[in-house]
């Protein structure tokens, strides 16, 4: 078993507890890829101990190689979060061999790129299995062990468009609308009950993972992320500080937080602004084979962290770096307000 190390910008003490009181062992899932794999690496180089929750056991291995080089201990199991018995199964192996969950991040995820009226019912009921109930099946996994221990963080992977949905991705929207929803509703009876487990979803933007390698599609041309596009990095990275400084919610990318107030403000401009740029934002002009193998109903092999948009995108976000650092910012704001109202008030003096 890891030892647990000090690591202060995730809030993670010598004794392996950190600031919001949980202990050492994280669970991710979706681990094998993607952003969740970039989130249990991360996770591995501060010392921790981590579950990798995912269908894929090639992509798996790998990624339990990765934590234990990036410093951390990995223990690699094979489910499909669609599975409730499955996903608490692997929650009371985990705690049996890791010790008490301390963090569960729920970040598996699947979709359908089409048009709502090429998608089949049976895709829309698989993406719905997948991303809203393999949330409900990994929270209630998480809950039925934290709340007995009156500590742990929930973490749930979001999206912008957990609040502005787009065309040709209705049902990765739905779903994440309604794990917005779920969460929420979860969080108001936290709150009434006073527990000390915390529940925060992270808002994320368009990024550079293998899903557009091998989501279904009807599309004719290459599935891309909508511009501006970050390394799954940047996610994990917002994660971790999330897991260890849990707010309501954290949002990454300036973009992302534009599309979310105006949707609030002027939201038939929004639809219009969508229907007019976004199917073409989200197809590159690379023609595809419309028969082309894809992960809805099985993975594909070990596929790595990163897509094949390298080239463009970034690896570190301006508007997290200014989230993470808000209360110091405040404070030097407040301290440079004060000084100026004093200079002011001694000049008219």
């Amino acid at each position: 078993m890891g030892t647990p190390r000090t690591v202060t910008d995730t809030g993670v003490t010598d004794t392996g507890v950190t600031d919001t009181g949980v202990t050492d062992t994280v669970v991710v899932t979706g681990a094998s890829a993607g952003v969740g794999r970039a989130t249990a690496r991360a996770f591995g180089a501060r010392g921790r101990r981590v579950a990798l929750l995912a269908r894929g056991e090639d992509g798996l291995a790998a990624a339990a190689r990765e934590v234990e080089q990036a410093g951390g201990t990995a223990l690699p199991i094979a489910l499909d979060v669609a599975d409730h018995d499955a996903v608490d199964r692997a929650a009371a192996r985990i705690e049996d061999e890791l010790g008490p969950i301390g963090v569960w991040v729920n970040c598996a995820m699947t979709a359908v790129l089409a048009f709502v009226h090429e998608t089949r019912p049976e895709d829309v009921r698989r993406v719905m299995e997948v991303n809203y109930l393999g949330y409900v099946h990994g929270t209630l996994a998480a809950l039925a062990r934290m709340r007995p221990r009156d500590r742990g963080v929930i973490v749930q992977a979001g999206s912008a468009l957990a609040y502005r949905a787009i065309p040709l991705q209705a049902t990765y929207c739905a779903s994440r609308f309604a794990v917005r929803g779920f969460t929420d509703s979860l969080r108001t009876e936290l709150l009434h009950e006073g527990s000390g487990v915390k529940v925060t979803m992270v808002q994320l933007p368009g990024l550079n993972t293998p899903q557009f390698t091998w989501v279904r599609t009807t599309l004719r041309r290459h599935p891309r992320p909508v511009p501006p596009v970050f390394q799954p990095e940047v996610a994990a990275e917002a994660i971790v500080h999330a897991a260890a400084h849990p707010r309501r919610e954290l949002w990454v990318g300036g973009r992302n937080a534009a599309i979310i107030a105006a949707n609030h403000v002027v939201p038939g401009l929004a639809d219009r602004y969508l229907a007019r740029t976004n199917v073409d934002a989200q197809q590159t002009g690379e023609p595809i084979d419309p028969g082309r193998p894809d992960s809805l109903y099985a993975p594909l092999g070990d596929r790595g962290t990163h897509g094949p948009f390298d080239d463009e995108a970034r690896s570190r976000s301006l508007q997290l770096t200014l989230n993470r650092r808000r209360r110091p910012l405040a404070v030097a704001l407040a301290g440079a307000a004060a000084l100026t109202a004093a200079g002011i008030s001694r000049r008219s003096g």
